[in-house]
């Protein structure tokens, strides 16, 4: 099966146009090597994929007929990702620093209550009725 179609099959990427491009990109790594979307992939191959912040090590188990279920995933890949890879991202998610890119400018009201719901100190809607 091809890397592109299997990463988007076990749902490490949304599409498989984006898994393609993560590819090409240098993100997803085979033997620590880059490789192209349509390498095809052997049961037993590790996998090194850079997916955000998160960097993922993943081992082909099976290759799914086609795009699985979130509980069926582990049927088809192993995580070998270590804990504190998963510590540092929950850590990462936890800090008041938001990046944007540069050259955004500020945050929109949408954006910036966006931020504020992410960290959880979103201010409650003075439209709804409190209890007594």
């Amino acid at each position: 099966m091809r890397i592109d179609k299997y990463l988007w099959a076990v749902r490490l990427y949304k599409t498989r146009t984006m898994a393609a491009d993560a590819i090409k990109g240098g993100k997803v790594k085979l033997g620590g090597e880059n490789v192209k979307p349509a390498r095809e992939l052997k049961v037993g191959e590790e996998l090194e994929v850079q997916i955000g912040e998160l960097s993922k090590t993943v081992k082909v188990i099976g290759f799914p007929p086609n795009r699985v279920s979130a509980k069926e995933v582990p049927n088809y890949l192993e995580d070998l990702t270590p804990e504190e890879e998963y510590r540092s991202i929950a850590l990462l998610k936890n800090t008041r620093f938001v990046w944007r890119p540069r050259g955004s400018g500020r945050p929109t009201k949408k954006e910036r209550r966006d931020i504020e719901e992410w960290f959880g100190d979103a201010e409650p809607n003075p439209t709804e009725s409190k209890p007594l």
